[in-house]
């Protein structure tokens, strides 16, 4: 599943599943554009990546400004010429609270990264993908798409619905231009994001369910770990996947069917 030769824009690419898949494809042979929210954290997994040998281009960017996402991509195309893959992957969880006690703008800044973000990211990568073909893979989840249990999580999980449609739109606009959109919808995965959510008076909400023996089937209360997620990406984004486009895959040990 080479990738020698080609150009692969990773947003979210400071931590967790996009810092697993900037080095996996740099590995596979990408040249990789790692995009962190801070320059800091895209320098850090630059250091990374060089320490295998690979090449990287670090860079920073608010995903939710549009003028930021241009300009990273204007620099893509002038100091590497070409972009063959892009994986949408940066995202937060939010605030995660009781409908009445969710304010508009915390539901706006969810979407605005999450959703807006992966149309942002997409709109200003297409000029340049369907120049020789490519690849796009959107990083979702299981919540919003097969589970609904996260009770108080309304804005990260239709923000998550939404990507999903969004790829499947895409997948259909862009296929005839010989640019594949698939989504991968990952479940309990060990990363950082869960540091950075807040949840405000959502012990009361939803059904209680009680999982004795875990609810992940393949592994009990083991979470997954990002590389098992980029492991995935980097087959839909290469050749071995050329006739895949439109659809979504679950990395989640079987934990989506029923949790």
């Amino acid at each position: 599943m080479t990738t020698e030769g080609r150009v692969a824009l990773v947003t979210g690419a400071g931590s967790g599943i996009g810092r697993a898949t900037a080095v996996r494809l740099a590995r596979d042979g990408a040249t990789v554009v790692a995009l962190g929210h801070r320059q800091e954290s895209a320098d850090d997994v630059a250091d990374e990546i060089r320490r295998d040998g690979g090449r990287v281009l670090p860079v920073s960017a608010d995903v939710g400004d549009v003028a930021a996402v241009r300009a990273v991509l204007d620099r893509v195309e002038r100091e590497l010429g070409r972009l063959d893959t892009v994986v949408a992957n940066a995202g937060v969880n939010g605030v995660w609270a009781p409908l009445e006690e969710l304010e508009p703008e915390e539901w706006d800044s969810t979407i605005t990264t999450n959703l807006t973000g992966t149309f942002l990211t997409v709109r200003y990568a297409v000029p340049l993908l369907v120049r020789q073909g490519g690849a796009v893979v959107v990083v979702s989840s299981i919540n919003g798409t097969r589970t609904f249990s996260n009770s108080g999580a309304s804005a990260y999980a239709a923000s998550k619905a939404g990507q999903v449609a969004f790829a499947r739109m895409a997948a259909v606009e862009l296929g005839p231009r010989g640019v594949r959109v698939n989504s991968v919808c990952p479940g309990a995965i060990d990363t950082e994001i869960g540091d950075n959510t807040e949840h405000r008076d959502t012990g009361n909400l939803g059904v209680d369910a009680d999982y004795p023996e875990g609810q992940i089937p393949l592994t009990g209360q083991e979470p997954g770990v990002a590389a098992q997620v980029a492991d995935t990406i980097a087959y839909l984004v290469s050749d071995a996947a050329s006739h895949v486009t439109g659809t979504e895959v679950f990395v989640d040990g079987g934990q989506s069917l029923i949790a």
